[in-house]
């Protein structure tokens, strides 16, 4: 069993002793201490009846994906946030996108949303927003965990309960904002008359990416695993050697595209019309180069993302930025250099015009517009773009020895050329890069190397790799 506390929220594998696992314990503790969190951050209204009784509640929004531990848990922390005197409005199967969204619309102060992402079925997980819907700062979450640990949080009087309803009408809502955007030319993707494969990975995917490709016009698609039981039949990160069945189903088929997404849907994975997936690192790269196209601005992705953005972004008269690992990192730093596009190498897009959040939805609805607009293929529009590998790898390290140490003396090494050191060492060697970072759970260092050779870049992780048992051997 696997119980992990972090400042991004709590997960971990269902079942255990309290403490050992994502025990109704764990979940209603971690709920409370979120919910003490937002009451003395968001200083909600507490004007009052003249029996003392609020008039109204503060709210949060809470949705799920169709993991089957979901509706336990949603039930949890639901019933544990009127507890604490918050009106809770349930999206019940959803989106993380979506309940990102739902947050500012409904005016509420916070959401929550129940989801382990890509990790297996047996995973659930409570991914923490603040009022503005995006994910809480590290700094917040430390005091989230304080609160959780102390048991720092108190519940109220039956008269001053919150109310709890349900509303599944924002996937809808989230799809039409989508439609409004100016640079999504639904009149084009319909004339194109596309074909379509989905894998929806048995979960919230699989209701939503159909409702949205109909909104677009696609008329042509062919739905596999879109039946939300939760149940994966595949492992559910949209990488591709967990993507074989669709990949061969285009191969053989006759298809414009395929799209995949991961349980939460905030990763988006494209497979091109030969059955070869599009590239994961290249979802963001292309989409920004659509965006480029119309409007020259600024780039931001994380350290361990190709440099394949930065160099459309240049080509456009754009300015690249580089933020530490973690959806919070990258949108802090888009804020602060006014990026217009930006987003991690994992599929994740986030796409400020629509909300500061990884949303596959925008991104498909982008993709499809530049698709219908490109002469040609997804394959050849692929071509398009510089073709960079990335080898990855980690070394374990036994618990005795300090990583920070490790670092510290890698960084020496390398002193003389271009490095980064605002999340563990990224090394820059011409056109290649190292990156070097550690686990926050466990003694291993994850290299990320680049490359545009394939043996180069592996060359490269392999050298770093030496380095480092050199150092821990001295």
């Amino acid at each position: 069993m696997t119980l992990i506390k972090s400042i991004s929220g709590i997960r971990g594998t269902i079942g255990g002793k309290v403490g050992e696992g994502l025990s109704p314990i764990d979940v209603v503790k971690f709920a409370a201490a979120y919910g003490k969190w937002v009451s003395v951050s968001a200083s909600p209204s507490t004007e009052k009846n003249a029996d003392s009784t609020p008039l109204q509640n503060p709210k949060i929004i809470i949705g799920r994906d169709a993991r089957v531990s979901g509706q336990l848990v949603s039930q949890l922390v639901s019933s544990t946030l009127q507890s604490m005197g918050f009106d809770v409005i349930d999206l019940g199967l959803s989106t993380t996108p979506t309940v990102e969204m739902a947050v500012p619309m409904e005016n509420a102060s916070g959401g929550i949303i129940l989801t382990a992402s890509h990790n297996p079925g047996n995973w659930n997980a409570l991914k923490l927003l603040n009022q503005k819907g995006e994910f809480i700062s590290a700094q917040e979450g430390e005091d989230i965990l304080k609160f959780a640990k102390n048991d720092d949080f108190e519940f109220v009087k039956v008269s001053e309960l919150g109310s709890y309803k349900t509303d599944d009408t924002y996937i809808q809502k989230h799809i039409e904002k989508i439609l409004e955007l100016p640079l999504v030319d639904v009149e084009a993707i319909k004339a194109k008359g596309f074909k379509i494969a989905v894998d929806g990975v048995n979960s919230t995917g699989g209701i939503a990416i159909p409702m949205l490709l109909e909104a677009l016009g696609v008329t042509q698609i062919d739905k596999f695993f879109c039946e939300p039981t939760g149940i994966f039949q595949h492992n559910p990160e949209p990488l591709p050697e967990n993507l074989t069945h669709i990949c061969s189903t285009i191969k053989t088929g006759n298809y414009n595209l395929g799209i995949v997404v991961d349980p939460d849907v905030d990763r988006l994975a494209l497979i091109c019309e030969d059955g070869t997936p599009f590239g994961e690192e290249y979802t963001l790269v292309t989409i920004a180069d659509y965006i480029l196209q119309h409007q020259v601005g600024n780039t931001v992705s994380n350290l361990s993302s190709t440099q394949a953005l930065k160099d459309v972004t240049l080509k456009a008269g754009g300015k690249y930025f580089a933020a530490a690992v973690g959806e919070v990192n990258v949108v802090e730093k888009m804020k602060e250099c006014n990026a217009i596009i930006g987003g991690e190498g994992n599929g994740g897009i986030i796409y400020p015009e629509l909300h500061y959040g990884r949303d596959a939805l925008v991104g498909i609805a982008l993709f499809l517009t530049q698709l219908a607009k490109f002469k040609g293929t997804a394959k050849m529009l692929r071509s398009k773009y510089p073709s960079y590998h990335i080898s990855k790898n980690k070394i374990e390290l036994t618990p005795e020895i300090s990583v920070d140490n490790v670092l510290e003396e890698i960084l020496d090494k390398y002193k003389n050329y271009p490095v980064n050191t605002i999340d563990g060492v990224k090394i820059q060697f011409d056109s290649e890069w190292v990156h070097l970072r550690k686990s926050n759970t466990e003694p291993i260092i994850r290299i990320y190397s680049e490359s545009q050779s394939e043996a180069t870049a592996e060359h490269l992780a392999q050298k770093i790799m030496h380095d480092i048992k050199e150092i821990i051997t001295q």
